[in-house]
């Protein structure tokens, strides 16, 4: 853990994206033999846990997302963090059109740990411990397709949804420059087709950098939104991301209230221990004192101090 923030901080920025060249790199044979694999890399891109994990939330998605388009109520859009959204900073979109007629639907989705796995470029970090590089993530987001993997359960689980006449589009914080390595890659895993700027949204797209809430609410104009899934909670809402050092905070809102309604309700999270606006907080900050103990009798709560 503690090697893999070290190498994944400055990744934080791409705010749901990780991150090189043509062709796979192997490295040293004997370093890549010899050095162990930061543990959050060996789970989510190497475990089975992490790939039963995946297909579980890519079944949720679909299951969820076709009973939506087959209940007979009128449909709803699923809460987004729109620029005119309510107070707490998610906003529900109207699924009719000026003219009275309805939007199709439409499931959106990040793409890096979400729909592709960049285990190229994860591996080359890996091997040389080098921190994030702007030019050689340029070159893995134009050349890495073929390499970059499928999300297990994501192209069965994009092909349900097509299947049942949604909409898939792709919100990713890849820059727009890349716009063609990204449709590549995202048509090579078998998980497109996509366009830009019909159902590819980018970073760049709009003057609102990595935050995406301009960019659902331009989906949102045309289109019946009724999934959302992301690595990161700033592929659901920025307000989640407004203040990243606010721990605590962050994980109640997360945790509480209408939020809370909404995870596996219209809102789904794929794992990704390896990087993501998540890597910050002390010890004080992720352990609250009630939450603490030490094996010292003396020292232990009351409560614990039982014969």
């Amino acid at each position: 853990m503690k090697q893999i923030l070290t190498l994944a901080a400055s990744a934080v920025a791409l705010a749901g994206c990780a991150t090189m060249n043509s062709g796979p790199v192997t490295g040293p044979a004997t370093v890549a033999k010899e050095k162990a694999a930061p543990d959050t890399m060996r789970w989510l891109y190497g475990s089975g846990e992490a790939a039963a994990a995946s297909i579980q939330t890519w079944r949720q998605i679909a299951d969820y997302s076709i009973a939506v388009v087959h209940q007979r109520k009128a449909p709803q859009s699923v809460p987004m963090g729109l620029p005119d959204g309510t107070t707490g900073g998610i906003g529900t979109a109207s699924c009719i059109k000026a003219d009275g007629t309805a939007k199709p639907f439409a499931a959106v989705f990040d793409v890096d740990e979400t729909v592709l796995l960049n285990t190229g470029y994860e591996y080359w970090q890996a091997l040389t411990g080098k921190p994030f590089d702007a030019d050689e993530w340029a070159q893995w987001a134009n050349k890495g397709a073929g390499i970059a993997q499928p999300v297990p359960g994501a192209v069965t689980g994009l092909r349900r949804l097509r299947e049942a006449g949604i909409t898939v589009i792709f919100n990713t914080n890849r820059d727009s420059d890349t716009a063609a390595g990204a449709v590549a890659a995202i048509e090579a895993a078998g998980t497109g087709p996509a366009v830009h700027g019909q159902t590819l949204f980018l970073r760049g797209d709009d003057d609102m950098g990595s935050r995406k809430d301009g960019r659902r609410a331009k989906i949102a104009e045309n289109y019946c939104v009724i999934a959302m899934a992301g690595d990161n909670l700033g592929d659901f809402a920025d307000v989640f991301n407004a203040d990243e050092s606010a721990i605590a905070a962050r994980r109640t809102m997360v945790a509480r209230g209408e939020y809370a309604q909404l995870w596996g309700n219209g809102w789904f999270l794929v794992p990704n221990p390896v990087y993501g606006a998540w890597q910050k907080g002390t010890l004080d900050e992720v352990f609250p004192p009630e939450t603490r103990w030490k094996p010292s009798p003396g020292d232990a709560p009351v409560t614990m101090t039982r014969p």
